[in-house]
């Protein structure tokens, strides 16, 4: 069995550091906002270039909480890709606002910044790019949209810890960068967990109110706020990892041009690299009309892979009423019919990848 990620070679790889990491939070019983959460904000912090990090307690807490310093709310219009997890577009709706959504580039997945300015109207407040699988989004294109516009840029970087573009940590462009510690991310703890990189000092205080039931002074609330805090045992298991991170993420990298060498180009369309971008891989997705018949095989032989996305947000049900829902986005659900995401994870062995190939290229 090869399966999509597999957490229990990698806790084999860290486990003394893990163990030890997490039998000192409770030694030291502080729970809730101790000294963990606050190195990581300040490593995290750093590594993007010296804005402020603030732990909140999911991604997709992170993009609601960032949204909302932002001072989007009901009526206003955010611009995003129909073509990610929901979370991205669900947070939008539970503030009052409305999701638009744009559609996508065939190569990268990512929102097509050149079909962005169509959808602006005087009510677009913001816009969030994904730099979905790992892939940056077109920063430049979009950052020139926001300053012409006055929009708010809020980063979707779930999939992206350590992606860059032209030399600059995806992130760091916008207003917020948003980041997600779910288990199977590159980043990722042992649980929930989340974090936002903001660029404006006063943005980031709004932030760490809103996180903490809008309080700074016990039982003194200034707004209405949250409860989502990072969890001070996911920080110290995270900052394990986090030593790490350049390291799984040049072999996800390698394992990529593994993949890529070895399949078949003329059967199915391979992830790209853009110029300029360093892609890391969170997920390998290549794209095939045959699909269905490539996972039944990889299936038979005992190999796991995923659709990410069956079906993108403007199809969905729950966005039924949202503007342009129902609407073509021809590219967007076109991938959806034939992205397929294959095993990807640090420790995946070239054997292993070798095997994967060959029932991918018999199947395709």
């Amino acid at each position: 069995m090869i399966p999509m990620v597999d957490l229990h070679r990698q806790y084999q790889q860290l486990k003394p550091d893990i163990d030890a990491a997490i039998q000192d939070v409770l030694n030291q019983t502080q729970f809730i906002l101790g000294p963990n959460v606050a190195a990581l904000e300040k490593e995290v912090a750093a590594y993007h270039g010296g804005a402020c990090a603030i732990g909140v307690a999911s991604g997709t807490d992170a993009l609601l909480l960032a949204l909302r310093a932002c001072g989007i709310g009901p009526g206003d219009e955010v611009i995003t890709t129909p073509f990610t997890f929901i979370a991205t577009a669900e947070v939008v709706a539970l503030l009052g606002a409305v999701p638009v959504f744009v559609d996508i580039e065939p190569d990268t997945f990512n929102i097509d910044p050149e079909k962005i300015e169509e959808k602006i109207t005087p009510r677009t407040r913001a816009i969030i790019p994904v730099h979905l699988f790992g892939h940056p989004a077109g920063m430049d294109a979009i950052m020139e949209l926001a300053i012409k516009y006055k929009l708010k840029i809020i980063e979707d970087c779930a999939q992206a810890f350590g992606a860059e573009y032209h030399g600059k940590k995806a992130g760091a462009f916008g207003d917020c960068g948003c980041f997600s510690f779910f288990p199977s991310k590159n980043l990722a703890g042992y649980g929930d967990g989340g974090m936002i990189v903001a660029n404006d000092g006063e943005l980031a205080k709004k932030i760490r109110i809103l996180r903490n039931h809008g309080s700074t002074v016990k039982y003194h609330h200034s707004l209405i706020g949250y409860n989502s805090r990072l969890d001070e045992i996911q920080a110290a298991i995270i900052r394990v990892k986090f030593r790490h991170i350049d390291r799984f993420n040049a072999s996800r990298h390698a394992n990529a041009r593994i993949y890529q060498t070895l399949l078949n180009a003329g059967a199915v369309a391979l992830p790209v690299e853009r110029p300029g971008c360093r892609h890391v891989f969170h997920q390998f997705t290549i794209r095939s009309a045959r699909r269905d018949r490539i996972m039944a095989a990889l299936q038979e032989k005992g190999i796991a892979s995923a659709v990410y996305y069956p079906v993108p947000l403007h199809l969905q049900e729950a966005f039924a009423g949202a503007a342009g829902a129902g609407n073509r986005l021809t590219c967007a659900e076109a991938c959806a019919r034939e992205v397929l995401s294959l095993p990807m994870f640090p420790e995946l062995s070239q054997d292993e990848i070798r095997t994967i190939c060959d029932v991918v290229n018999h199947a395709a």
